[in-house]
């Protein structure tokens, strides 16, 4: 999952997504800023427009949601 996220957070213009975790938790990343992946992968830290963050485990991620709503405002026609 680490994998997907740093894609992700590589893409260029950089599309909100949501992290769902194991216990049915949501961490939304709106900004490229909002998140850091550790290097070897195993650590992700979400953080919140008031510097409060939460870290987690990647093996608690169960899966990624992209915001598509927004990428579809952001696509030229």
């Amino acid at each position: 999952m680490t994998t997907d996220i740093r894609k992700l957070v590589a893409a260029v213009p950089f599309i909100p997504f949501t992290i769902h975790l194991a216990d049915g938790g949501q961490l939304r990343v709106p900004a490229v800023d909002h998140i850091a992946v550790g290097p070897a992968g195993g650590r992700v830290i979400v953080f919140g427009d008031d510097d409060q963050h939460d870290v987690i485990s990647a093996l608690m991620i169960t899966r990624i949601t992209v915001d598509r709503q927004n990428q579809k405002a952001e696509t030229p026609h």
